[in-house]
């Protein structure tokens, strides 16, 4: 049973992190990973879509605790977790789709994004990334951390079993429901080139899992 997607993360939140770190596969080495790559200087300004209780947030904090967050979720609960591990941290967050919350232009020194983004098509992921360059300052970047298909026939077959069941279950609406649809590294690459980045490089895997970087550099 499809369930809308900031209900099925506001339903397991007990667990979320625990689960996260524990039950996928080499997360323990791709959040700090990822935290890594983020901005090297402090106050750098951070736009972390589909934050969650922000996991990748905590190890980039301990590197760099000056640094101007704003984060975007679906689920406010989880959102209520993050603003409470982080009370003395400059954190901006909101509650809604990062499809639809406006980002600004050339707001921020980078984005990211981890374990979030494989539930949605390319033709989806697109104008969204358009928004995120948008978004970005000049020689900003953003960092995608997710796991992908390891083929094009595995990308279809999430795909058609997605919408199988929305046409079993009558749904219709333009609403967001949970369930994984990750492309393939090449199709996501092919998005970001799309939406204007200048350059995207896969900068390190564990299995399917990647971390690619795109990069505005003007």
């Amino acid at each position: 049973m499809l369930e809308k997607m900031g209900e099925f993360f506001d339903s397991r939140l007990e667990g979320y992190e625990e689960h996260q770190l524990s039950c996928i596969d080499s997360a323990k080495e791709f959040y700090p990973f990822t935290a890594s790559c983020l901005p090297q200087t402090s106050g750098a300004h951070i736009l972390d879509l589909g934050c969650g209780t922000g996991l990748e947030l905590g190890y980039y904090f301990k590197i760099f605790p000056e640094a101007i967050v704003t984060g975007i979720d679906l689920s406010s609960r989880m959102l209520d977790v993050l603003r409470n591990k982080y009370p003395d941290k400059s954190l901006t967050l909101v509650a809604g789709s990062y499809f639809e919350v406006p980002f600004g232009e050339c707001v921020f020194d980078a984005a990211v994004s981890v374990e979030s983004l494989h539930h949605f098509s390319k033709e989806e992921k697109v104008p969204l990334f358009k928004k995120v360059r948008r978004a970005l300052k000049p020689g900003g970047f953003f960092i995608l951390t997710d796991y992908f298909s390891l083929s094009e026939e595995e990308e279809q077959l999430h795909r058609s079993k997605f919408l199988r069941l929305k046409q079993e279950q009558g749904i219709s609406d333009v609403e967001l429901y949970h369930y994984d649809t990750p492309l393939t590294v090449d199709h996501e690459k092919e998005a970001l080139l799309l939406a204007g980045f200048d350059l995207v490089t896969v900068l390190k895997h564990w299995g399917a899992t990647y971390t690619l970087k795109a990069a505005k550099l003007h």
